[in-house]
């Protein structure tokens, strides 16, 4: 009996062709919707990448190689130290900075009746470029108060508390007995009481000089106890007159404080200049000479502005320009997250007898911890890249002080060094800087998709 075997046939179904088809048509959908985008993306991202890497290999004109010389040169070069140096200090303080003010001025916000208008003042300096914002911060921080409006504002309340001097920057008249030092205009010699003893100045503007002052009056013969004078401005406007001598059109200089001063150094009588920059100093004793000194107060500047530009503070400056812009997108960005929570956790807690501040610390920052993440590590991405601001607030003598990695990439290739094999192998030092935190946020940014 004979076995029959059956073997199976495969049959096509009449629609695998059109399936096949379907797919291919998709695919060339898809790519010729991804195309472009991948082209420019390969144009403007990939390919600089990889020509900067190649470059950083090759000599200042690019046609030598020089291999890892440009990554050597880099590291052992002072200027490019002071840059990471201060590359550092930007992100150990600028996020951490930035994302607490945004945490303090969404919460606060939160409970205002007008936190609209709130949101706007603090967010509207995103709207202004960088470089405005450099410009206006370096106007604001000029050192002369007549300029820089926070050092007017500084000389502003030191004036309130304490007096300036009519006459900064006086000087004695040269030959005539009386010298400087440490400020201290005074006799070469000591003085018998019961002479007159003048004080011929110079180095006082007429413009600066008080409104209402008077010519300059010979004083009266002293008494045997007293010493007597004028203080006066030795200076003719357009002009003319003796010098060390009293005349028309010389200026007498009022509200000036004179001392004796013994052969001990101690005071033993002053008087003040009146009108005409008369002074008589009375209680001496009769014989004894002493030394007639004008103190360093009358000649006192006063209350001076602060050099914010120099080299001490300019990084200062830099960063609170930096802090005032992007403050507001911290407090946008964490603002979203605060009106995202579940507000019952916190009635729960101030339920249970929380306060203000324990609801705060252990529900509400635990809550936004998520949108903390993402705003600070967005800023470290940021400041890392910084160069606008540092381009533009500090003067030239403070731009080494304030130097950061992106501005002495530029110098060094753009900016008068020419070397763009130095200037490359510095952009891809800040390229490796910048890629950890901008692989954490596209993390953060899947893990958020994928819940």
């Amino acid at each position: 009996m004979s076995r029959t075997q059956t073997v199976p046939v495969r049959v096509r179904g009449r629609g695998g062709g059109v399936r096949g088809r379907g797919r291919a048509l998709r695919g060339l959908l898809v790519l010729s919707f991804l195309g472009p985008g991948m082209l420019i993306l390969g144009a403007l991202v990939v390919y600089p990448i990889v020509y900067t890497i190649v470059r950083s290999f090759f000599d200042r004109s690019g046609t030598a190689f020089v291999g890892w010389q440009n990554y050597a040169t880099m590291f052992t070069n002072e200027t490019t130290f002071t840059a990471i140096r201060n590359n550092l200090m930007w992100v150990v303080v600028v996020p951490v900075t930035v994302t607490i003010i945004g945490l303090i001025f969404a919460v606060l916000a939160d409970k205002l009746g007008w936190k609209t208008a709130f949101r706007l003042i603090v967010f509207m300096p995103m709207a202004i470029s960088m470089l405005a914002a450099g410009v206006i911060f370096r106007g604001m921080f000029q050192e002369s108060p007549q300029l820089g409006v926070v050092n007017a504002a500084i000389v502003g309340v030191q004036s309130i508390f304490g007096e300036d001097s009519s006459y900064p920057g006086a000087k004695p008249r040269g030959e005539t007995g009386i010298e400087a030092d440490g400020g201290i205009i005074a006799t070469s010699d000591a003085i018998e009481a019961g002479t007159v003893q003048n004080f011929p100045l110079t180095g006082i503007r007429q413009s600066a000089l008080p409104e209402g002052i008077v010519d300059a009056r010979k004083a009266a013969a002293p008494a045997d106890t007293e010493i007597a004078g004028t203080v006066f401005l030795d200076v003719v406007r357009g002009g003319g007159g003796v010098n060390g001598e009293i005349g028309e059109g010389k200026k007498g200089l009022e509200g000036i404080r004179v001392d004796a001063v013994d052969a001990d150094g101690s005071i033993r009588g002053y008087a003040t200049t009146g009108a005409g920059g008369r002074y008589t100093i009375e209680g001496l004793e009769a014989g004894e000479s002493y030394r007639i000194a004008l103190p360093a107060s009358n000649f006192d500047a006063g209350a001076q502005g602060v050099s914010w530009l120099s080299s001490a503070f300019i990084n200062i400056v830099v960063i609170l320009a930096y802090i005032w812009i992007w403050a507001g997108f911290a407090m946008v960005m964490i603002a979203s997250g605060l009106s995202a929570i579940d507000r019952s956790l916190q009635e729960s807690a101030r339920t249970d007898g929380a306060n203000e501040w324990q609801v705060f610390t252990r529900i509400t920052v635990p809550l936004l911890a998520p949108v903390l993440v993402v705003v600070f590590v967005t800023l470290i991405i940021n400041v890392l890249k910084i160069f606008d601001l540092v381009y533009v607030i500090p003067p030239g003598a403070s731009k080494p002080a304030a130097n950061v990695i992106a501005v002495e990439m530029w110098t060094v290739s753009f900016g008068g060094g020419s070397n763009q094999g130095l200037g490359s192998a510095l952009a891809i030092l800040l390229l490796v800087l910048v890629l950890p935190s901008m692989i954490i946020n596209v993390r953060r940014f899947r893990e958020e998709r994928s819940r």
